[in-house]
């Protein structure tokens, strides 16, 4: 049960803690999460993965953190001081075995883009538009570790592991955001928890974006966390103004052949004020096609944790058929996103910021993500087949061959 810290109103007499059941991962049905919590209050769900067995090991995170390319982080709290300090990886081996058996955290991101078993969790939230979700980043943590009280910009399922960790959430919508001064990290300056809870294997902790929570590992602990892709407003304005600019020439200008004798020169006034609203207008006026196809590209590529390459050797068009015919089969590269849309009878493919025109059938096998065999290829129509050989040669589909049987 949650421990209530405060005597502060309840915003409603929704339950703040559910139990799952085998039929309901959430405790309720999706459609029921998604009007009463998603992006409005904080979920607690006891057993939302049932008898859990955790796919990763504190020691595979450990070695992950110790690899080029993964984005790792330590976090070392002095209880003394109460501060944070923070190390970038990746890491020495040897890091981990001075540390010391209490208050420090690891933390790496993208650990569903190294490995196929983590990868598998995101199945489980299929309720949500796939394109929504970031990555999951996996924290191991000593007695004592912690990041520190904070506040995300993205809504968060936090799913315990292996181990314990002490969550305090401040369910209150008008808590102060300030943060603390000279930290390393984007701590709040001031904390006051409203609920309590422990995890155990298995239980998931809703949080909707901007809200305080702080956990605290109560015993050696591994928690993984799915977070939403949330772009800023700056961020969208930003690369849509650089879609638009990308298409216009220099001989569009503003243009003022009305002009009347000004009655003082140094006055912008509101004849001009109109004009420079009608030279954007055509700009604003950006249709739904034009816009659903920018936004593709964008949210594909928006905080990519990496850039696939293609191989340094890739078949040839008919070798790949002949691969395929024989049992081999394309695999999607573990860090391209994928998305589609509908245009007009047919659809657009988006992965990884590039637009691949496709049948309205095909765009939905494409992106459904699971591994495309010699059948599945040749059912495809010839814009599908030749979108498909396009990702290969991008580096987004690999072409695996048939895995001989060990006897």
């Amino acid at each position: 049960m949650a421990r209530t810290l405060t005597t502060r109103t309840a915003a409603s007499v929704l339950p703040i803690e559910v139990q799952a059941t085998a039929k309901q991962r959430l405790g309720m049905s999706a459609a029921q999460f998604l009007r009463d919590y998603w992006q409005k209050r904080p979920l607690l769900i006891r057993g939302a993965f049932a008898g859990f067995d955790c796919p990763i090991t504190p020691e595979d995170l450990a070695g992950l953190a110790c690899e080029d390319g993964a984005l790792a982080r330590l976090v070392l709290h002095d209880r003394t001081k109460d501060q944070y300090a923070l190390e970038t990886g990746p890491f020495a081996e040897d890091r981990f075995a001075s540390l010391g058996e209490r208050d420090w955290t690891l933390l790496v991101q993208d650990v569903d883009k190294w490995d196929g078993d983590v990868r598998a969790l995101r199945s489980a939230f299929d309720f949500l538009p796939r394109w929504r979700i970031d990555d999951i980043m996996i924290s191991y943590a000593v007695a004592g570790g912690s990041v520190g009280p904070h506040v995300d910009q993205y809504d968060v399922f936090l799913l315990q592991g292996l181990g314990h960790r002490r969550w305090q959430i401040d369910a209150d919508p008008n808590a102060p955001k300030d943060f603390r001064d000279g930290a390393q990290l984007r701590l709040l300056r001031q904390f006051n928890p409203s609920h309590e809870w422990l995890l155990g294997p298995g239980d998931m902790l809703y949080l909707p974006p901007g809200l305080g929570h702080h956990g605290v590992a109560e015993d050696s602990c591994l928690t993984l966390s799915l977070g939403m892709r949330a772009p800023s407003l700056n961020e969208l304005v930003t690369d849509l103004a650089d879609e638009l600019s990308a298409g216009l020439g220099e001989e569009q200008r503003f243009t003022d052949a009305d002009l009347q004798p000004a009655a003082d020169p140094a006055e912008i006034d509101a004849a001009a004020i109109a004009r420079v609203r009608a030279s954007l207008a055509p700009l604003l006026a950006m249709d739904d096609a034009a816009l659903a196809q920018w936004f593709g590209r964008f949210i594909t590529a928006y905080r990519n944790a990496g850039t696939p390459q293609p191989a340094p050797r890739l078949p040839t068009r008919p070798e790949l058929e002949a691969l395929l015919a024989a049992g081999g089969e394309l695999v999607w590269h573990p860090f391209s996103r994928v998305a589609w849309g509908r245009a007009g009878r047919g659809a657009q493919l988006f992965v990884h910021g590039e637009t691949y025109a496709c049948t309205l059938a095909g765009a939905k096998r494409l992106a459904r993500g699971d591994a495309l065999s010699g059948g599945n290829f040749e059912a495809l129509k010839p814009i599908d087949r030749d979108a498909a050989w396009a990702l290969v040669q991008a580096g987004h589909l690999i072409a695996q061959a048939v895995r001989k049987s060990r006897r």
